[in-house]
């Protein structure tokens, strides 16, 4: 195609027109609108019967989107592609008319070469200057980097003949105008294409970040790219994370896809490829790719032709150093080819919602951890109840007999002593299996608490009277702070007074003869919420901070020799830790080796 311009120098009217035309362009939003109004200028203005725009796509191919004047020639080549390597081949033999415009006389096209464009049927005018139906008059549209954007070229000129040397420099002159008006419109449809991506990779971002559910992540993701890319469809696929499967296919349309065992590991080696090289990968029966040998390209494409998808973008799912699945975005004849700003966000979600993904994969493993082991603490809970109900049957009978024995007057003294040692066996065997009883009770995820007001003040009271003998023993005072109104909490009575029981008898254990152990409890509020705090504070031999670590472990004895000789199971403060967490509470210890250790509890008031 080649175009024509008048002799004359354009007068200002003329002048001006161009200008209106150009802005315009420049006020269009919509790249082929904009560029269709320069064509139709360029048809108006500079003399020619037909002038076509044509774009530089990132494929190497120009694509023609606009075409002004001729009816024919606007059917024929609107929206058809054409490679550029075939233009640069015409252009190698074109006569330089400037710095854009580029003639090729019919009698120099090699006969190897096909025609680009468009062939005018007329007769050529009798003149030696005469313009040939296939003669070929193009300008270049570059960016300021001298990189070519795009094509002007021009048909059919006004008079039959091939231009002058004025009309080609009043050509090159409209030319750079209408590049201009071309770059600045591809700009803007690239900085709009730029814009659209980035909200779709935030929508993306958005969506995905929040859910904490693969499936729940994928469904969100599938919505937000397929609006934000204008795709035909989505396919994604999550490789296996956990070696219990081939991964999931997911599909935009819920439709159920099915691939051959060799197409997913082709799959998977392209994505794991396009990761490691940080790009992503288009595979179309019309171009090639950087990774396939041709026989895995072409199965790819027979793939594609099976399920009606013309061309797909493969983008890799990952983070760090892990490839965790690919995202297929698929178009068909109807869309546009892929750019390379569509691609660089594209790759950019595939971090995104790969790091989403593997989030929401942590997320899922931890909360199947956590079922596994509170199935297996509720496993534990049951054994220790079924095993201590076991042991109570023998136990009681042992007790019995160990009490018969003990009220035989004709019982030798050293039966006696033999009684007497099986009875306290008997005795801190039973204490045994009813801290191992409450242990199972508290720490059972199925037993619900049923929370009901307790006087906490009047439970640490009865403690303090029930252990009263057993600290004038160790010659350790009880000094009991209690209020004279009831500090009622909200909770468990048995419960309850089983973490008093625990608290009081450890603090008066581990205290020295002479001490004293402090207890009391009281309403407290922090600001719109009421509790109730309940303090043990002894002045005893203190915990070591390596042992405060363990504190609340099951079966955990300190290191400190001392407190070793005590007689315990090491289950108390297990019970009181698990009280109080069922009761929504807290606790506290401060301890301080050689001094002493206080506890504080705090669990939530009773309301009124």
């Amino acid at each position: 195609m080649n175009h024509h311009v008048a002799e004359a120098e354009p007068s200002e009217l003329t002048t001006y027109r161009i200008h209106r035309v150009m802005a315009e362009a420049w006020s269009h939003t919509a790249l082929r609108d904009s560029l269709q109004v320069v064509a139709d200028g360029v048809v108006e203005l500079v003399g020619f019967g037909v002038a076509a725009l044509s774009v530089l796509h990132d494929t190497g191919e120009l694509e023609v989107v606009a075409v002004g004047g001729d009816d024919s020639a606007r059917e024929e080549l609107l929206g058809t592609f054409s490679p550029m390597a075939g233009l640069a081949e015409e252009l190698a033999v074109a006569e330089h008319w400037g710095p854009r415009l580029r003639f090729v006389p019919h009698e120099r096209l090699s006969s190897a070469v096909g025609t680009i464009g468009w062939v005018p049927q007329y007769e050529p005018v009798d003149s030696p200057d005469a313009w040939h139906p296939l003669d070929l008059l193009i300008a270049l549209i570059t960016d300021a980097d001298g990189v070519v954007r795009g094509t002007m070229s021009v048909d059919l000129p006004d008079d039959g003949l091939r231009p002058g040397a004025e009309r080609r420099r009043q050509l090159e002159t409209y030319a750079e105008q209408a590049g201009r008006a071309i770059l600045t419109a591809v700009e803007r449809a690239r900085l709009s294409e730029r814009v659209r991506l980035a909200d779709a990779a935030r929508k993306v971002v958005r969506e995905a970040s929040g859910q904490l559910s693969t499936d729940a992540l994928l469904d969100a993701a599938k919505e937000a790219v397929v609006d934000g890319f204008d795709i035909q469809g989505l396919w994604l696929h999550t490789f296996d994370a956990d070696g219990d499967g081939p991964g999931r296919l997911h599909s935009s349309d819920g439709a159920q896809l099915r691939l051959e065992p060799e197409m997913v590991a082709l799959g998977e080696k392209i994505a794991r490829a396009c990761w490691a090289e940080q790009r992503t990968l288009v595979v179309s029966p019309r171009r090639e790719d950087w990774l396939l040998a041709p026989a895995e390209h072409e199965a790819v494409c027979d793939y594609l032709a099976s399920v009606a998808v013309t061309s797909v973008m493969v983008v890799p799912l990952g983070a760090g150093q892990e490839c965790s699945g690919l995202l297929a975005l698929t178009r068909d004849d109807s869309d546009p080819d892929w750019s390379d700003a569509e691609a660089t966000a594209a790759l950019d979600i595939g971090h995104d919602l790969g790091r989403a993904l593997l989030n929401a994969r942590l997320f899922e493993r931890e909360r199947r951890l956590v079922d596994e082991l509170q199935a297996l603490d509720a496993y534990k809970s049951r054994l220790i109840a079924t095993v201590s109900h076991e042991l109570k049957t023998p136990l009681s009978t042992v007790v019995g007999h160990v009490e018969m024995l003990g009220m035989d007057p004709d019982l030798s003294s050293r039966g006696r002593t033999s009684v007497d040692a099986i009875g306290r066996g008997a005795s801190r065997l039973h204490h045994l299996v009813d801290s191992l009883l409450m242990l199972a009770k508290v720490g059972d995820p199925h037993n619900v608490l049923d929370p009901a007001p307790v006087d906490l003040g009047a439970a640490l009271r009865e403690t303090a009277q029930l252990l009263e003998v057993q600290a004038e023993t160790r010659g350790v005072v009880l000094d009991v702070d209690l209020p004279e109104a009831p500090v009622l909490a909200l909770g468990d009575q048995d419960e309850l007074d089983q973490l008093c029981t625990n608290l009081v008898s450890n603090a008066v254990k581990y205290s020295v003869a002479g001490g004293r152990v402090e207890l009391g409890v009281r309403r407290v509020a922090h600001g719109p919420d009421v509790c109730v705090e309940l303090w043990v504070t002894d002045h005893g031999i203190g915990i070591s901070e390596v042992d405060q670590e363990q504190l609340f472990g099951e079966f955990f004895r300190s290191t400190n020799p001392v407190a070793v000789a005590q007689p315990g199971t090491g289950l108390g403060l297990t019970i009181v830790a698990r009280i109080v967490e069922r009761h929504r509470g807290r606790i506290d210890v401060r301890s301080v080796l050689g001094e002493g250790t206080t506890f504080r509890v705090e669990l939530p008031a009773a309301p009124g």
